[in-house]
């Protein structure tokens, strides 16, 4: 560690001023729950070596197999120990005054100016530390592109005082390409293959390995992007949150056979020659637009990231993000496709948080397309251009989203995008900007609505992350509505004209189905079973893919079919072009807690709803 910085008293002041500042602009948000990590006053920190405090960490070597997630043993020992003390991992290991800067020329960096990746109190297993002074933790940690090292604080998370700290501890290829995601791309028959390294191009080339299973290999090119500190909109993202993102490569993996098996994996070859390998993967191709066979949809919003070692957790926020994750693992065999729709890991400007969730994930994106939406936490913040001036973001802006995952939109800034899977049609909006009648995203809405085949695609679903329905959550009611301001009054006309079946949201943290409804009146009665002609949109908010849970209102509107306050996701299946099933599934066990069908011909489709039949003559 470096000695402290030789600060005046009142520059010291002025920063501690700015860091509480930039800490309560990261603190709790609304619906959200709170990234734990802000709660760490990481600018406060003072030297305070124990004579007789240790860390000591094994291995000190990880991946000597190939692995990309090891486990390490930290024993530790404080002669002088507080229940509330705590561990936390830092990398890069080198966490000293040295790599911090100034934010300006009155005010000179602080002791530490960079936030743990995790944190654990020093009790967690060790009920007797604050007797004996001694405990041991077991934390599971993933190559993030650098070294790692552990501090044993004393003073809670907000008087950090640093008592000991450990040796370094390193991947035996920090840069080594890692967790791939795949996505749809602009065609049908185009597969995304996105992942992340340490390598700039200036030091390896990278690619994709594929081909159809048991048969000849291609290479496939992969463009490079990455992101600086200053392409961050606020603090906590570009202050202590601020962590080297590597760089994001993304293939296009062409011209796919239909429900054909590939098999693939990601290689860096190295300017001096060697490739550096991935692991190998495999993924079923699309079926053909318009295909009448099986397909299974996952859709939910608001999952986040939680630790498999228990690290990193207050107040229990996102505990429900295993349960969904290990859920969709389990059932792996019988999706083919996820619809995250935003709040996607709930990093709140702690970039290190991104590399956890793409890792979290990486089972279930890797082996079948994992299609994001943008929402409140990737990109509110006040004077960036989002729809909504709240500080939701951490300062992230919508950076990291845009960079880390791969959505087949024209311009990724914007992040809306329709996606074709066999006879799904999914016009997925950005509810983080302006959606109203005349804008650029109302345009595209309805072109993505008027230009489906609903011969070839009769199941038309609408994705937006916040509610542009009908939701009953609380903090809807506090404001008097039962959605955002403008939602369904600028779209219901369109849901209406070109007869979208189901509109699915996320931000309410938690479940609920409307009737068929159209201008708060529920045109058919609430059922779990719907034939014949179409007569109005079913709205399903799933948000409870992990984030802590909303409440809801006491007493319900007509249009409220069916409620559920836990963590859960929706699953929808076509089993041919007549009937569709969606179901909502609990992630605690698997169980299906409701369900509906819709049964119909796609002339149904075509037949008069509610204010939407043209003008017709009788002349021939």
């Amino acid at each position: 560690m470096g000695a402290p910085l030789g600060t005046t008293t009142v520059a010291a002041l002025v920063y501690v001023l700015v860091a509480l500042s930039a800490a309560a602009a990261a603190g709790p948000v609304a619906g959200g729950g709170e990234q734990p990590l802000s709660k760490i006053g990481i600018h406060r920190t003072t030297i305070a070596i124990q004579p007789g405090a240790s860390v000591d960490v094994s291995p000190l070597l990880l991946g000597l197999e190939g692995q990309d997630q090891e486990w390490v043993t930290l024993r530790y020992s404080n002669p002088k120990p507080f229940s509330d003390d705590w561990i936390g991992v830092f990398s890069p290991a080198n966490f000293n005054d040295s790599i911090c800067t100034s934010e300006n020329q009155w005010v000179e960096p602080p002791l530490l100016c960079t936030a743990p990746i995790k944190f654990q109190y020093a009790n967690y297993t060790s009920i007797d530390y604050a007797k004996t002074g001694k405990g041991s933790l077991r934390l599971q940690i993933i190559n993030q592109r650098s070294d790692f090292s552990f501090a044993l604080f004393s003073g809670g998370l907000s008087n950090p005082k640093l008592i000991a700290h450990s040796n370094r501890v390193t991947f035996v290829n920090p840069k080594a390409p890692v967790y791939p995601r795949l996505a749809q791309g602009k065609s049908w028959n185009e597969m995304t293959v996105t992942w992340t390294s340490g390598y700039s191009t200036k030091e390896a080339t990278p690619f994709v390995e594929w081909g159809i299973q048991g048969q000849i290999q291609l290479l496939s090119p992969a463009g490079t992007l990455t992101f600086s500190r200053n392409s961050m909109c606020g603090p906590p993202a570009r202050t202590v949150g601020w962590r080297d993102p590597g760089f994001i490569h993304t293939s296009f993996l062409k011209e796919l056979w239909p429900n054909l098996k590939y098999t693939y994996r990601i290689g860096h070859r190295l300017s001096n020659g060697p490739i550096v390998w991935g692991r190998q993967y495999s993924f079923q191709a699309p079926p053909y637009p318009g295909e009448d066979s099986l397909q299974r949809v996952v859709v939910f919003g608001d999952m986040g990231k939680a630790e498999f070692d228990g690290s990193n957790e207050y107040n229990d926020f996102e505990r429900g993000s295993i349960n969904t994750t290990n859920q969709l693992v389990k059932d792996l065999k019988n999706i083919d496709m996820v619809m995250h729709i935003g709040d996607i890991c709930y990093a709140n400007g702690y970039l290190s948080q991104w590399d956890q969730f793409t890792a979290q994930v990486e089972p279930i994106a890797s082996t079948v397309p994992y299609m994001v939406a943008s929402g409140n936490h990737e990109r509110d913040w006040p004077g960036s251009g989002s729809f909504y001036g709240n500080l939701d973001s951490g300062g992230e802006c919508g950076v990291p989203a845009q960079n880390m995952f791969y959505v087949p939109a024209e311009n990724r800034e914007q992040f809306w995008y329709a996606t074709d899977y066999g006879m799904f049609r999914f016009c997925v909006a950005n509810t983080e900007l302006d959606w109203r009648p005349g804008t650029e995203q109302y345009k595209f809405i309805e072109h993505c609505f008027s230009s489906v085949d609903r011969q070839k695609q009769p199941w038309l679903i609408f994705l937006a992350h916040r509610v542009l329905g009908y939701s009953s959550a609380t903090f809807y009611g506090e404001e008097g509505t039962t959605e955002e301001p403008m939602g369904r009054e600028s779209l219901q006309l369109l849901w209406q004209k070109h007869r979208v079946d189901i509109a699915m949201y996320g931000h309410v943290h938690g479940y609920e189905r409307t009737c068929p409804v159209y201008e708060n009146v529920c045109v058919a009665e609430g059922s779990d079973r719907y034939s014949g002609a179409f007569t109005a949109t079913t709205h399903v908010v799933v948000g409870g893919g992990g984030a802590s849970l909303a409440a809801y209102t006491a007493a319900s509107a007509r249009w409220s079919h069916a409620r559920d306050l836990d963590y859960g996701f929706a699953k929808l299946t076509a089993f041919n072009h007549t009937t569709l099933l969606l179901e909502y599934i609990r992630s605690r066990d698997g169980g299906v807690r409701d369900s509906f069908t819709v049964s119909r011909d796609y002339r149904d489709v075509l037949a008069c709803g509610v204010d939407n039949c043209g003008s017709t003559t009788m002349a021939s």
